[in-house]
């Protein structure tokens, strides 16, 4: 089972996650992507969900025209985890 990552491992994910930021008042990380147009944002989705759904931890998000906001965090463990982090080094890459 996955484990909740202590305030030095969470303070030391985020300094190497680019543009994510700790959600106030939750133990959660959010980014704001930006992509050309709709179909560039909704492939990024695409991709991403399908890497999700392997790790069987899903993000919080929406989608508007070419914006993703994302939110993620372990449900199971009230808190962030090695899956936040996995996932959002994943995003990355698909948005580069």
């Amino acid at each position: 089972m996955v484990q909740k990552l202590s305030s030095k491992e969470r303070q030391k994910a985020l300094d190497t996650l680019k543009y994510w930021k700790k959600v106030r008042g939750r133990d959660a990380i959010h980014k704001a992507f930006r992509f050309k147009d709709f179909n560039e944002a909704f492939g990024f989705m695409t991709r991403v969900a399908i890497k999700a759904e392997q790790m069987d931890h899903h993000p919080e998000w929406s989608n508007v025209y070419r914006n993703v906001t994302v939110v993620l965090t372990t449900h199971d463990v009230t808190g962030l985890s090695s899956l936040d982090l996995e996932l959002a080094s994943k995003m990355d890459s698909e948005a580069a």
